[in-house]
């Protein structure tokens, strides 16, 4: 590497102090240095150089994050490998690229943006990295605003699902989400989230397809300002008018819902779920759910459970079963930090709790949809317009429901 940076970049003034003597490495480490714009986590790889740990500098910066069906996850940190502002940069830059080459000719379309309070404080060798959602989310903006994309900014921390919905609602191209769900603390994440169709293969393939490009091509950051982005969606769907939005899925039967005495306990595991859960229990005219108080407000450091996967069961349940046995209630309803992951469990005549599985759930709640649609559907409908979904690792009871009532499953 030399004394200096790469030669073939005419634009770069970053010089290195020192060789490795791997030139993979070397290549790297320059790389590295040219696009950062973020001081601390530059200096963290000059730190690294300066103490000799070519080690752990190839594991930073000699692997990059790739798609997959989370979209990209990693520690927060330095490295191509970690979520940083140029990881998240150069991935708006390769996400957007693919999704505007696979839209029909002649489409023009948005991007809506939002976040999941994650943020914290990362330790890191000599220094420590702040990062979080809100800023992440502003430099994605920032990218796709620099590109002349319309981009549709959430003005609040909002649950995971809300992106596909608003990306259908206002005809965006894609929609990203910040956010590593229930992952451990020191982890973020980068989700996207393309409306379809797109023409020929699917935007996100793409996307995944150029961030294995991404080694030869080295798209450099371009420098970016954190704006005060215009154009937030007209109303974040579900919070400011839930009745408008929820009512239509409650198939004329909230007048029984009043009248039930069932209560419920609802933790939200220090994520965003709290003022969404508390809305949709009375847009469907149940009592709101007593929250778990420790839980209840968005905490990135998730101070009580390692791990706020609600479907842990039992062992991070533990709070919220506690209370609910103080409180009477039967029903305990657990969702993840940004609020796309649902977990109920319910007291037994024993005293004893029954976590449900996801399949048991999805049985459930698959029933009663299809039970609900039968009793108040027109007479002209017509079952074969009726879709069930499920994972390839879900059980396929409702395929079997599908086969005995007519509808299909997929």
């Amino acid at each position: 590497m030399g004394e200096c940076g790469a030669p073939e970049d005419v634009n770069s003034n970053v010089l290195v102090a020192r060789s490795t003597g791997d030139a993979q490495l070397d290549k790297a480490v320059w790389q590295w240095l040219s696009w950062d714009k973020n001081e601390k986590t530059k200096e963290q790889i000059e730190s690294l150089l300066q103490d000799g740990k070519h080690q752990e500098l190839r594991d930073r910066l000699c692997c990059r994050l790739t798609f997959g069906t989370a979209g990209l996850r990693s520690a927060m940190g330095a490295g191509f490998c970690y979520i940083n502002d140029l990881t998240v940069i150069q991935s708006t830059q390769v996400s957007r690229a693919g999704l505007w080459e696979s839209l029909c000719p002649g489409e023009q379309g948005g991007s809506a943006s939002c976040r999941e309070p994650r943020a914290r404080t990362l330790p890191l060798p000599s220094s420590c990295v702040p990062a979080s959602e809100a800023r992440l989310a502003k430099l994605t903006a920032a990218v796709l605003l620099a590109k002349d994309v319309l981009v549709y900014f959430f003005s609040t921390y909002v649950p995971t699902p809300f992106v596909p919905y608003t990306v259908q609602q206002l005809g965006a191209v894609a929609g990203v989400m910040i956010t590593a769900s229930h992952n451990r603390k020191e982890d973020n994440g980068y989700k996207v989230r393309p409306w379809q169709p797109l023409c020929g293969v699917p935007g996100l393939c793409l996307a995944c397809r150029g961030t294995a490009e991404w080694a030869g091509k080295g798209l450099p950051a371009h420098p970016v300002r954190l704006p005060a982005v215009a154009g937030t969606p007209p109303a974040s769907p579900g919070c400011s008018e839930p009745p408008g939005i929820l009512l239509k899925f409650c198939f004329l039967l909230r007048e029984l819902n009043v009248q039930t005495s069932l209560k419920f306990v609802h933790t939200s595991f220090h994520g965003v779920g709290h003022e969404y859960v508390q809305l949709a229990f009375k847009a469907f005219g149940f009592q709101p759910p007593i929250p778990v108080p420790e839980q209840k407000d968005p905490d990135p450091d998730f101070s009580t459970v390692k791990c706020p996967n609600p479907e842990e069961g039992e062992s991070v349940l533990e709070l919220s079963l506690r209370l609910a046995e103080k409180e009477d209630a039967k029903v305990v309803v657990a969702t993840d930090p940004d609020a796309d992951r649902l977990a109920v469990a319910e007291q037994q005549e024993n005293g004893c709790w029954k976590v449900f599985t996801g399949n048991e759930l999805a049985a459930l709640f698959g029933w009663w949809m299809f039970s609900r649609w039968k009793e108040n559907c027109s007479q002209d409908a017509d079952v074969r317009n009726v879709y069930m979904l499920a994972t390839t690792v879900s059980s396929k009871i409702l395929r079997a429901i599908a086969l005995k009532e007519g509808f299909h499953f997929e």
